[in-house]
């Protein structure tokens, strides 16, 4: 199922957003109120295997505190986002409220899903590098493919990808090696 947009003669602010009912999945890109339907199985799975993979790298390390979706990221009151997984790196966690994170986190993780496909690879990876996401990964698991993207001075630069079998490293995660059969 395609995500749907919702069709309102007004730009979304975080103010608006947070009234919302709880129960849908929702968020704002560049003033825009988007809905997506829950994902799949696959999407879930990718998901799960890849949290407990950097979570226990992150616990092991003290490197700061990982979560996963849905958790809102109020990168300002016109974005607010709900990245699959959102690594904040120690020296960033006052970034972290109850309500959400209200900053920018160090790493984000989107698992592509058919519905989502074109805003995860666009609409998000611009929005990440304009806020200064340092590392943007992209899981792709109808096409076996995680990609990481490191910010540079003119947007996202490749700097790991995995296709079918491989492994991934972080720049913002050191010493951390992700084989991509832990995670399909």
């Amino acid at each position: 199922m395609a995500e749907v947009t919702l069709d309102r003669p007004k730009r979304w602010t975080y103010d608006e957003y947070s009234k919302l009912d709880e129960d849908h999945r929702y968020e704002v890109i560049n003033a825009a109120l988007l809905m997506a339907p829950a994902p799949d199985t696959w999407h879930q799975d990718w998901c799960r295997n890849l949290f407990r993979v950097l979570d226990a790298h992150v616990l092991k390390h003290k490197l700061g505190k990982l979560f996963f979706a849905p958790v809102d990221v109020i990168l300002d009151s016109e974005n607010i986002v709900q990245p699959d997984v959102i690594f904040i790196a120690t020296n960033h966690l006052n970034i972290i409220q109850r309500r959400g994170i209200f900053g920018i986190p160090d790493l984000v993780v989107e698992i592509v899903s058919p519905g989502t496909a074109r805003r995860d690879r666009h609409d998000k990876r611009e929005i990440y590098a304009r806020f200064g996401v340092k590392e943007y990964w992209i899981g792709d698991p109808a096409n076996c493919t995680m990609e990481v993207f490191v910010l540079a001075q003119h947007g996202y630069e490749l700097h790991s990808i995995a296709e079918q079998e491989g492994k991934l490293t972080s720049m913002i995660l050191p010493g951390l090696e992700v084989d991509l059969a832990q995670v399909q």
